[in-house]
């Protein structure tokens, strides 16, 4: 081997090869955005958003959709095209007064107002029924003329009545271990529901008696009751249901529009057929806001029971899908409420809450197409009309309060500051209760400072 110049041999380097283990495995992006998806959603604040955010949507677009859908309807009664779209404006503003109120009130005030609430309800419900108070509207006798255009129909806040009575009295059943026992589960739970659905179907109001049965069996089912128990009181609720439909030629011919894809004879099916045409000419983006034309003249009820058939035409199937959306956040959104919390009052009015709105929902969408008989209830926050939209945004509000009131919420709230407001905290001297920008500066010019300078 020849020498260097040194005289010594040359050294042999070897090359080192990074080794494949030390390597940082690569990101999967797909994986990363689903964890922090998770995340997002698993934070305190989520349900508490998507209440809050998701309500506010759906009323929002559901105000867009009342001027659209009701200015040909509004104009065929010789009225300004507005008409119907301030009408549920002012409903709209009172609601959110009234949602305003109901999150920012304590739990305790809501379980006091169970029974005024109830009360109320009742015996606005009774004075229907007495003539030359209560009067017809499409052959239900379920309203009260306050005078001028304004009506309120009081089985709206029926709804309301059930979910907050209701959940106070399981919950203090529970608290004395009284729902062991069946008789304690159902008295006077069902005789009451009972008597709300009487004083309803007096004036021949059967889709409103469907969701308030709809809360019974929620409430029942977050109280626990046994799979005997719950199938004896569907029973009779079905039995019921079977004789009000056959007894009714009205309810005999909606049953049989399910599916229908033509009018038939007299017409009877030329509202549900009229919605499907409605939903299957707006393609995948719509005709465009206001193009609809099934809503001159040819879709009755066109910004009531089938706003979302105008929708789809409008809007498209992107719209339907986006209310549906929305819809299904609310209704997770309350499940998680009633799931998390460890108070029995807010768990049963929270899920009394969620059973009404995502039951009405899924009823007049069934309806809309074509899936189920049209029991003439509106969708929720969406449609038309102010006595129905008054109580869920009551309703709405109870959820929020629910939401800020959970443990991790609250700590979550706790910890927020507003970035140009006042410090939160009790006590301390006006210099410490100024603007949190302003003590960031001063901070940093204490800082600065020498230490013997004062």
């Amino acid at each position: 081997m020849p020498g260097s110049r040194t005289g010594r041999p040359p050294v042999q380097r070897t090359v080192r090869r990074p080794a494949a283990s030390s390597r940082p495995p690569r990101d999967n992006p797909v994986r990363r955005l689903c964890t922090r998806a998770q995340k997002a959603w698993d934070r305190p604040l989520t349900a508490y958003y998507l209440i809050f955010g998701g309500s506010l949507l759906i009323t929002v677009l559901g105000l867009v959709m009342v001027y659209s859908a009701s200015q040909i309807t509004a104009l065929q009664m010789s009225l300004p095209g507005s008409f119907f779209f301030r009408k549920q404006f002012l409903a709209a503003s009172i609601g959110g007064a009234l949602l305003l109120v109901a999150s920012r009130m304590p739990v305790k005030l809501h379980r006091g107002l169970a029974y005024p609430i109830l009360a109320g309800a009742v015996f606005m419900m009774a004075l229907v029924q007495v003539p030359g108070i209560g009067m017809s509207v499409n052959g239900n006798q379920n309203w009260i003329s306050l005078g001028g255009s304004f009506q309120i129909q009081p089985s709206e806040f029926g709804k309301l009545a059930l979910v907050l009575w209701g959940a106070d009295l399981l919950a203090r059943k529970q608290d004395r271990k009284l729902l062991a026992q069946w008789k304690h589960m159902l008295v006077p739970l069902v005789p009451v529901a009972f008597m709300l659905l009487g004083l309803i179907m007096l004036g021949g109001d059967m889709g409103t008696a469907i969701i308030l049965t709809a809360i019974l069996f929620g409430l029942l089912w977050l109280a626990g009751a046994p799979t005997r128990l719950f199938v004896g009181v569907l029973s009779i609720a079905a039995t019921l249901g079977v004789i009000l439909i056959k007894t009714s030629p009205n309810r005999m011919a909606r049953l049989q529009c399910i599916g229908a894809t033509d009018p038939g004879p007299g017409d009877a099916c030329w509202q549900a057929v009229h919605g499907i045409y409605a939903l299957a000419s707006g393609g995948i983006f719509g005709s465009g806001l206001g193009a609809s034309v099934e809503k001159w003249g040819q879709l009755p009820e066109a910004h009531t029971d089938f706003i979302f058939a105008v929708t789809g035409e409008e809007l498209g199937l992107a719209g339907t899908l986006s209310v549906l959306a929305l819809f299904a956040a609310l209704g997770y959104a309350g499940i998680r409420v009633a799931g998390r919390t460890e108070d029995p009052f807010v768990r049963y009015a929270a899920g009394g809450v969620t059973t009404w709105i995502t039951a009405q929902a899924v009823i007049n969408i069934g309806a809309v197409l074509g899936l189920l008989p049209i029991a003439g209830v509106p969708l929720p926050l969406f449609s038309y009309g102010g006595s129905a939209l008054l109580p869920t945004m009551f309703a709405i509000g109870l959820l929020i309060a629910f939401a800020r009131d959970e443990p991790g919420a609250r700590a979550a709230l706790a910890m927020r500051h507003p970035r140009f407001g006042r410090k939160r905290g009790a006590g301390g001297s006006a210099f410490d209760r100024s603007p949190r920008r302003w003590n960031t500066m001063r901070r940093r010019a204490s800082a600065a400072r020498p230490s013997g300078e004062r």
